[in-house]
């Protein structure tokens, strides 16, 4: 995964003025909802140089053109180039067993318990809900675990549930053998996530500030951890509105540990660690 490269100097091969920075910093806030701090100036730099080389074009302003006038193609890139995927098997462990417990709740209701798992990455984090919940529940009741991501490059990746062997390196024997299959021959050093265990989560790309989310169903529990740092605080905000909408009574968002959101009580209250249950109609 792409972890941000801003510290690392860009080897400067084309002209970057600070107006098409500032053109960047408008096109990534606009179409992702993402803001970009003058210190990420470098990591722009080095991922879209990246993006401009594989295209073969001149520098930063051919690059701009296209984006202004090349249609919706090159915009998910851009999207996708800019984007930071950093993620883990059972990141911020001292979740899992709170879900394990409201899945336990949730075990008698009628229907599946329904999980939203909104900034997916690569597949780590909805295997490890997936991986929860079966160990939780086993065959007693349906669980759905729905994924999305902005990004359609890592959301290709996690369908496929493929990863080295140094991903799963902290999970016991036990997690290993249940859940996934080790790569011989060609695929030595590789693992992926058994058939049983995929067959839970569902993968999709979709943008948490589209206009429209238009759900049909209403979820149990909604994770979405370590994205909202990267939004203005009015961003945050809606964001917090429409989970509230989109999730049942007594429903539980998960969020990142840097997250807090203690000033939304007329939405969620705080039930543990970074972890919050939804209030009201």
């Amino acid at each position: 995964m792409n972890q941000l490269d801003s510290h690392r100097p860009a080897v400067l091969e084309y002209t970057f003025s600070n107006e098409v920075f500032s053109e960047i910093r408008d096109l990534i806030y606009e179409r992702a909802g993402i803001q970009l701090s003058d210190s990420k100036r470098s990591m722009v730099y080095n991922r879209l140089a990246r993006r401009i080389r594989e295209l073969q074009l001149d520098g930063f302003e051919a690059y701009m053109r296209l984006l202004r006038h090349g249609g919706g193609a090159e915009e998910q890139a851009f999207v996708n180039a800019l984007t930071t995927n950093m993620t883990s098997f059972f990141r911020e462990d001292y979740h899992f067993p709170i879900l394990a417990q409201a899945l336990k709740e949730r075990a008698g209701q009628s229907g599946p318990v329904s999980i939203w798992c909104s900034a997916a990455s690569t597949g780590e984090e909805p295997y490890s809900i997936a991986i929860t919940a079966l160990d939780a529940l086993g065959d007693r009741h349906p669980v759905s675990v729905l994924s999305t991501d902005i990004d359609t490059n890592v959301i290709e990746t996690a369908k496929r549930g493929v990863y080295s062997v140094d991903a799963v390196r902290r999970l016991d024997a036990r997690m290993l053998q249940k859940h996934f299959l080790r790569g011989v021959g060609r695929n030595e050093g590789m693992v992926q996530v058994q058939a049983s265990t995929r067959r839970l989560v569902q993968f999709a790309p979709f943008n948490l500030i589209q206009p429209q989310w238009g759900w049909r169903e209403k979820f149990d529990i909604v994770f979405c951890r370590n994205v909202m740092i990267y939004f203005d605080r009015p961003t945050q905000l809606k964001l917090i509105e429409r989970f509230h909408q989109f999730m049942k009574p007594d429903g539980l968002l998960f969020v990142g540990h840097s997250e807090s959101f203690n000033d939304c009580r007329d939405k969620f209250l705080l039930q543990g660690r970074t972890v919050y249950r939804r209030v009201g109609p």
